[in-house]
């Protein structure tokens, strides 16, 4: 039961005291009509129970700062804070200009300080950003010029890529910070995220490739544009100094101990399946100058393959990791045996929830919760399900237990 203190007058606080509210005025007389008298006001503002002016929200957790009247509803100005009248529009809005500039060049400010101070994988990425995006920016102004369609549609495209290669430094970045209030876990999952979005944005180009070389097939193009080899070229050579950066990772299948080779496998991914695009384009350019029919068709839908089946294992763990999958390092049998033998004490019951997964690579969490007769040693339970944790390489696991009635 929550204790209610009746007031007689309503007050309002501002800064460090109490104060009353205005004494009641007669602004609103004008809207009387004439030969009626205004509407009695009651608790000093002389709002009805009909009135629906006084329907307010019967959630009074939130009591702003407001000073009431009869006419205006202001708010209470704050200790130190300066009021704005007597000042143009004009003022106040080149303040707030100024304000939002000196806050975006200290947010641009703070990224280049993290850039600067990060690994080697940070930096190396960074650099390859700045390179495809000032060559997508050259390539899409020449297009515009020039009215070449295909330049500006593969200027999109790398604008694209960047933008999910800009996501993947973000993560980078943000997983060095340390576990909060709120992100209890950490951040580390967000590079496992990262990893993710690339290996969907790269199934997503190997599917749009193949539609290419359908529509290549149907429509019998034999002359291929030339003008694009010199971007195929550029953009190869551009991408190869990427696959440099990252080739510790350039293994399909690869062994990922945590999370920052989840998300450094996903951009050597990236940038190899941009590589080997171009270099198909390259090579259907010189098999049409030989003369071989369907040559666009050919390894346009080669590329698309190649792409699609060096993404799929990487697209499988992102997402077994992000749907809680048991930890890939352990067998499901192996939890199966470590059940069996939970339940076979002599002080366990039953065991109600068993929960194992994988945070990120490297990291497993177990829960689980069992029955426990009463009177039963807990301790010695506990000690129990703590060794087979480690057995399993669950590094944190959560444990509760619920009295059950002695058996007869």
């Amino acid at each position: 039961m929550v204790d209610r203190i009746a007031t007689s007058e309503p007050h309002v606080f501002t800064g460090s005291s109490f104060s009353t509210p205005p004494a009641p005025q007669d602004s609103f007389k004008h809207r009387v009509p004439g030969g009626e008298t205004q509407r009695p006001w009651s608790a000093g503002y002389g709002i009805s129970n009909g009135d629906r002016r006084a329907s307010f929200p019967r959630n009074h957790s939130f009591k702003p700062n407001l000073l009431r009247n009869d006419s205006c509803i202001g708010v209470a100005p704050s200790e130190g804070e300066d009021l704005w009248e007597g000042h143009a529009k004009s003022e106040v809005g080149g303040g707030g200009n100024s304000v939002r500039k000196g806050y975006v060049l200290y947010q641009m400010a703070s990224v280049l300080r993290e850039i600067s101070s990060g690994n080697r994988q940070v930096r190396r990425l960074a650099l390859m950003i700045s390179l495809n995006v000032a060559y997508s920016t050259v390539e899409l102004m020449i297009g515009l010029l020039t009215g070449r369609v295909g330049l500006v549609s593969d200027a999109f495209h790398l604008t694209f890529g960047c933008g999910i290669l800009t996501f993947s430094l973000f993560a980078m970045i943000a997983a060095q910070k340390k576990s909060d209030v709120i992100y209890t876990y950490g951040y580390k999952r967000l590079e496992v995220l990262a990893a993710f979005t690339n290996a969907l944005f790269l199934l997503f180009m190997s599917f749009s490739l193949a539609v290419e070389a359908l529509h290549a097939f149907i429509q019998d193009e034999s002359e291929h544009k030339h003008y694009l080899i010199v971007s195929a070229v550029t953009n190869l050579l551009v991408n190869l100094l990427g696959v440099w950066f990252f080739r510790s990772y350039a293994r399909v299948n690869i062994a990922y101990r945590k999370a920052e080779d989840m998300n450094c496998h996903s951009v050597c991914l990236h940038v190899l399946a941009d590589s080997i695009r171009s270099a198909g384009l390259v090579l259907a350019s010189w098999l049409l100058s030989l003369g071989i029919e369907n040559a666009e068709v050919l390894c346009v839908g080669l590329v698309s393959g190649t792409v699609f089946m060096m993404v799929l294992p990487l697209f499988r763990a992102t997402g077994s990791v992000l749907l809680q999958k048991i930890p890939a390092n352990v067998p499901s049998s192996a939890f199966n045996k470590c059940l069996r033998q939970v339940t076979a004490l002599e002080e366990v019951s039953e065991v109600t929830q068993s929960r194992f997964w994988e945070l990120v690579p490297g990291h497993a969490v177990g829960s689980l919760s069992i029955l426990v007769y009463r009177g039963s040693y807990r301790n010695r339970v506990f000690e129990f399900l703590h060794g087979l944790h480690r057995d399993l390489g669950v590094q944190r696991s959560g444990l509760s237990t619920e009295p059950h009635p002695t058996p007869t």
